[in-house]
């Protein structure tokens, strides 16, 4: 991959945008929300009554797994409309900027469990250990069923169902350390059980929070998406049959399903670019999942007259 100055050539572009969302798997999404939130808020209260910060704590993490399962339907329902006049290239973002507000909020749930979280190890309250175990128990059923529903019958290629999948299962580890601290508790009466495990549960939401915010952040900035390297793309590119070189490449997020890839292409021949367009927008789409493409062909003989001048 060479650089160049950019100059102004003939235009072609084929954009392929590949919308694979069904309304069964948006069903899907909003169902295993519905369930998650509904037992979110009975974990909750039941935290509340049974002075448990394990139950309040991972019914925080469960608000985080019902914003990431909506937050996967809505990026499924936007990604069914159509570009506008106004936004050209459709309303997949929307999924970034909801993702940053659900990172900032479960900041702000974060801060509050810790804090209690350390007034509970320096004065201890009685917690009632039957109630932690009977409502955690139920907690890691649901959420059993919740991953069922969300990985029964659907292309493993979906990666917003994927990353709620990962959401929900990290929900299942939380449940685990409540049921566990409601069982000390019950057995033992060692109080601080619970709020050392309410610490635990809130690191996993601190770290996922902080991934959400990072990719979220990153997106928004029209960042390479994570996981790809422009030079491998370029490399790639530029090592096809019949293209010279490759320079000013973009790569950047349109969704989190959908990858967009401007470039200018230096060609030997720019008879057989059709071709070489082809060639170039399935190996992108195969080798790094880029499926909107947008090329500018240029020859050698541009390139040296644009650089003579």
């Amino acid at each position: 991959m060479t650089a160049h100055e950019p100059h102004d050539s003939s235009h072609d572009s084929l954009h392929n945008h590949a919308h694979h969302h069904h309304p069964s798997n948006q069903n899907g999404l909003y169902l295993a929300a519905g369930l998650t939130l509904s037992f979110a808020v009975v974990e909750a209260g039941a935290g509340w009554w049974a002075n448990s910060l394990a139950l309040l704590s991972d019914a925080g993490h469960m608000l985080t797994d019902t914003s990431a399962l909506v937050i996967a339907a809505v990026g499924a329902w936007l990604a069914q409309r159509k570009p506008t006049p106004r936004h050209t290239y459709g309303f997949g973002r929307a999924e970034f900027i909801a993702a940053a507000i659900n990172g900032v909020l479960m900041l702000a749930v974060v801060s509050f469990v810790v804090i209690h979280a350390i007034e509970r190890v320096q004065q201890p309250l009685e917690v009632k250990g039957e109630v932690v175990t009977a409502v955690a128990f139920v907690g890691l059923l649901l959420n059993g069923l919740v991953l069922y529903l969300l990985g029964h019958g659907h292309d493993e290629a979906d990666l917003n169902r994927r990353a709620a999948m990962l959401h929900v299962l990290g929900d299942l580890l939380a449940s685990i350390a409540a049921l566990l601290s409601g069982v000390v508790i019950w057995l033992t009466g060692w109080t601080l059980i619970d709020p050392i495990l309410s610490l635990a549960i809130v690191a996993l939401i601190l770290y996922s929070t902080v991934r959400l915010l990072h990719e979220a952040v990153h997106g928004l900035m029209e960042g390479v998406p994570l996981g790809l390297s422009l030079t491998t793309i370029g490399n790639d590119m530029a090592a096809r049959p019949g293209v010279v070189s490759v320079h000013d490449l973009h790569v950047w997020s349109l969704s989190s399903q959908h990858i967009a890839l401007s470039a200018h292409v230096v060609l030997d021949d720019l008879a057989q670019w059709n071709a070489i367009l082809k060639d170039i927008q399935v190996m992108l789409l195969e080798n790094h999942g880029i499926d909107h493409v947008t090329l500018q062909p240029e020859t050698t003989t541009q390139i040296i007259h644009f650089q003579a001048r």
